[in-house]
């Protein structure tokens, strides 16, 4: 870490489900230093919260007190502080105004950023930890459009003027696992380096008929077993037909759209990109740590910082 050329200002915290990552940003909201860990929610024995925070981010509050805002599932039901969620529209401003502090044993005072809510016909969709790594994408620039968060719950979000309007989650890794790890699809698959070939193959079939997803499936099992598809490949013909599936999907629902922005660094966001690029969609990348950027936005709306 070199604090000689940026002076901290704030520690954000993105506490997911399976693991963390915790940034410490200046006054310019540019990440000085990070860590992560693999003490997500479900990982932390005895919930003892307070404790992991003050182990990773206890280096950092040895010579100022600085604000820390932390987002994502540890302000679910199962997380630390169960939050409300936020309305549409869903910007910094009104995220800073609702946040929840909250003195840890320890004294620490954390600052939680509430997850977001959006209605569909009397049918909620949540997100929890997205909505900061959207503002964080807005203060550089991209503030309007269509983005897509690759995940176990993909998120599509509608964005205008820096605000999220509406969005939609798309449980395509969740049932991507059930697949292949719990029903009879996945005895004929062997893990294996990613075949592109195969994933577009997987694409363009959900693509074309994205209704007919359930009887698609059935051609996982059928192709390896006549020998079209070897079984280091059918698990990426999978992974494509579900995402061609969402995509269509998607797609639909947004209207006509021209450029989708994705967040993330990861091989699935890799693989997102490819999916959109064959479907006539261009792609501009924003990173996963763009969520400081997120907690620098909002913790300056709300007047922790200056």
């Amino acid at each position: 870490m070199n604090l000689g050329a940026s002076e901290p200002a704030l520690i954000g915290v993105d506490w997911g489900t399976s693991s963390l990552r915790a940034f410490l940003v200046d006054a310019e909201g540019d990440v000085i230093d990070g860590v992560s860990a693999s003490e997500g929610i479900m990982h932390v024995q005895g919930r003892s919260f307070g404790a992991v925070l003050d182990r990773l981010i206890g280096v950092w509050m040895t010579e100022k007190t600085l604000p820390i805002l932390a987002s994502g599932m540890i302000t679910s039901r199962n997380g630390w502080v169960e939050t409300p969620y936020a309305k549409m529209p869903l910007g910094a401003c009104r995220l800073g105004d609702q946040l929840h502090a909250y003195t840890s044993e320890s004294g620490a005072l954390v600052h939680f950023v509430t997850g977001a809510v959006a209605e569909d016909g009397g049918r909620p969709d949540v997100m929890r930890g997205e909505e900061t790594q959207i503002i964080g994408a807005a203060a550089t620039g991209m503030r309007d459009g269509t983005f897509v968060m690759p995940g176990t719950h993909c998120k599509w979000v509608q964005v205008a003027d820096g605000k999220i309007v509406d969005f939609s989650t798309y449980m395509t890794g969740e049932v991507f696992s059930a697949l292949k790890g719990h029903t009879i699809l996945g005895t004929l698959m062997v893990d294996a380096d990613f075949d592109e070939d195969v994933f577009v193959m997987g694409v363009r079939a959900g693509r074309e008929a994205p209704s007919e997803l359930l009887h698609n499936l059935f051609h996982v099992r059928t192709l390896p077993l006549t020998d079209k598809l070897s079984k280091k490949a059918t698990a990426h013909y999978l992974s494509g037909l579900l995402i061609g599936t969402e995509i269509a999907s998607a797609l639909v629902e947004a209207g006509d759209v021209e450029m989708v922005t994705v967040i993330g660094n990861s091989a699935l966001t890799d693989r997102y990109e490819i999916a959109l690029q064959i479907s006539g969609v261009a792609t501009r990348r924003a990173s996963e740590d763009i969520v400081a950027k997120g907690h620098f936005m909002i913790a300056r709306a709300a007047g922790l910082i200056g």
